[in-house]
């Protein structure tokens, strides 16, 4: 399910507020305008995260063999992510996507994960990419075409080229609904869906509620609390993957993780904002393959127990305009 996510990445999370900084301002009601530039971007120029889980166990088949019934005694995780912007014109968008994520495992009795019988295991995971955007018209709505390169790798070796083409129509965008409908194709042969229908649509209820989906990402309820604060209810899909080598072979592991719970987001000013998240993560799959085949192919595969999750991050935009109370 990785590249679930790097579809969804440039796409289907590219903020409103980028695409309509990127307009003329009497092309779009000011009101949608201030709608949109809200104080929690869905995009972050530069975010730093921490997660930890609870201890979980698993089970496990190598090469079609059934394994004992394992357990995950530690998991942490530090996330990096950048998102640069070269080029914000009304019709095109030029930015780039750095990305680092960290992850530090103790397992028992895992001998393909950490060899010569130790029980920890450290992983070094990047991806750099780089998005050309092109905004326009079609069917009389705004139209966002995209195309993608990237790259990723291990503290080792780079391992990946990967292209994406992204397109989608703004269905509805006024103050209280925003609506997208789209299609991303990869370009990978690891690919499990080589192309994805992308569904986006955020509500704001009377109340102050707001609906916030991004099919297949992400269902979530948000409410602004406080005078500076958000918290927000519902589920959000993601991944953990890195690169695995073992007697001069090359594999990948991929998991896919789905989180149910609670964020608090708070802004701090000066274009900073503190994330708490917490709730259960449940990991359906993973598995490890040749990186050479594809995520059917695989030798290792996993089905992990529900684990408690705690996550605390901060994040930086200063190509944001600060927010005051």
């Amino acid at each position: 399910m990785k590249n679930l996510r790097k579809a969804l990445v440039p796409f289907a999370i590219l903020p409103f507020k980028t695409i309509v900084s990127a307009q003329k301002r009497d092309s779009i009601p000011q009101k949608v305008i201030a709608f949109v530039t809200d104080k929690f971007p869905q995009t972050r120029d530069f975010n730093l995260e921490y997660t930890v889980t609870t201890p979980y166990k698993y089970t496990s088949s190598l090469q079609g063999v059934n394994q004992p019934e394992n357990k995950v005694k530690s998991f942490q995780q530090l996330k990096a992510n950048a998102n640069i912007y070269f080029i914000k014109h009304k019709k095109w968008i030029l930015n780039a996507a750095l990305n680092y994520r960290y992850t530090s495992m103790n397992a028992e009795n895992n001998t393909f994960f950490f060899p010569e019988e130790n029980t920890q295991g450290d992983f070094h995971y990047h991806s750099e990419a780089l998005s050309l955007t092109h905004i326009s018209k079609l069917f009389n709505k705004i139209a966002i075409y995209s195309a993608t390169a990237s790259v990723d790798g291990s503290e080792d070796h780079f391992e990946r080229v990967r292209g994406m083409l992204t397109g989608a129509l703004i269905l509805k965008a006024n103050a209280k609904t925003k609506m997208t409908l789209g299609i991303a194709i990869m370009i990978d042969p690891s690919t499990q869906v080589p192309a994805l229908p992308i569904f986006t649509y955020e509500y704001k209820f009377d109340n102050g509620w707001v609906a916030d989906v991004i099919l297949p990402k992400k269902i979530m309820m948000r409410k602004d609390v406080f005078s500076n604060g958000r918290i927000s209810l519902g589920t959000e899909m993601d991944n953990n993957s890195f690169y695995l080598y073992r007697s001069d072979r090359r594999y990948e592991f991929r998991q896919l993780e789905i989180n149910s719970g609670a964020i608090y987001e708070h802004n701090l000013g000066s274009n900073f904002i503190g994330t708490l998240k917490t709730g259960v993560r449940i990991m359906p799959r993973a598995r490890i393959f040749d990186k050479e085949e594809s995520f059917r192919d695989y030798i290792f595969e996993t089905t992990a127990k529900p684990a408690f999750y705690f996550n605390i991050g901060i994040s930086y935009n200063p190509f944001g305009k600060p927010k005051t109370k």
